[in-house]
């Protein structure tokens, strides 16, 4: 067992325009993950069949657009997305976004992109 850190990750990777993510936990039954967004941007919406994840907002604050509406959520705190749930998360600000996800099972190829039409 050894810690892991931002520094020290499982994996680091790059999505969408720019953003980062930081593998903490990445096995079959829960993924931890450390993300960062930088300002004005977003992932596109979708939904997961069987992962159910917990944001957990470090740094700025996150719109999270969903089929039920807009929520947003800032430093310190929390939103749950259940399975099924269309939703993206949204930058939509000057500064950096830095949040703490958690997803159980892990969402690996349980993740369905949706295009804007079908919102």
């Amino acid at each position: 067992m050894k810690p892991v850190s931002r520094e020290h990750p499982l994996k680091h990777y790059i999505w969408g325009a720019g953003c980062d993510g930081w593998n903490m936990v990445d096995q079959p039954g829960l993924s931890v993950k450390l993300e960062k967004m930088p300002p004005h941007t977003s992932e596109e919406m979708h939904y997961h069949g069987k992962a159910r994840q917990f944001f957990f907002i470090l740094k700025g604050r996150a719109t999270f657009d969903t089929e039920e509406g807009a929520v947003e959520v800032t430093a310190g705190e929390g939103l749950e997305i259940p399975p099924l749930l269309r939703h993206r998360i949204i930058n939509d600000t000057e500064e950096d976004l830095e949040f703490i996800l958690s997803s159980q099972p892990s969402t690996a190829g349980d993740r369905v992109n949706i295009s804007n039409e079908n919102i």
